[in-house]
């Protein structure tokens, strides 16, 4: 289903991440789109971000989120989302990470909306 506001862009990728869905979370990517896979490094385009998507699907989380802010503007909107991820290590052990993110995204001609910026480590 595709995403009608950026506040359901955000919740898709949640789910499509507990899913285990790397295509559905990445098809709410624009085609030039940036990811920031860990605080200081961030990668550019869908095959960059889908091999550092891969390490999240890997851990096989459990993600939640809470939207805590929605600014949006012509088109572009920023959301402020407060999440935390669960899940598992390959070698068996816990993970836990968490944090606020920040997310720019941007309506398509369609409607739709697509994250052109994606920052979860942005709003620390």
């Amino acid at each position: 289903m595709p995403a009608t506001s950026p506040e359901q862009a955000v919740q898709q990728f949640s789910q499509h991440l507990n899913d285990g869905n790397l295509e559905g979370a990445l098809a709410l990517y624009e085609p030039d789109a940036t990811f920031v896979p860990q605080p200081g490094r961030a990668v550019y385009g869908l095959d960059a971000i889908r091999s550092a998507l891969t390490g999240f699907v890997a851990l096989r989380p459990k993600m939640t989120g809470e939207i805590q802010k929605v600014l949006e503007a012509k088109g572009t909107a920023l959301v402020i989302n407060k999440w935390s991820l669960e899940g598992t290590q390959p070698n068996g052990t816990p993970i836990t990470m968490g944090g606020q993110s920040a997310d720019v995204l941007r309506r398509q001609e369609d409607g739709t909306w697509r994250v052109l910026i994606d920052d979860p480590w942005g709003a620390l």
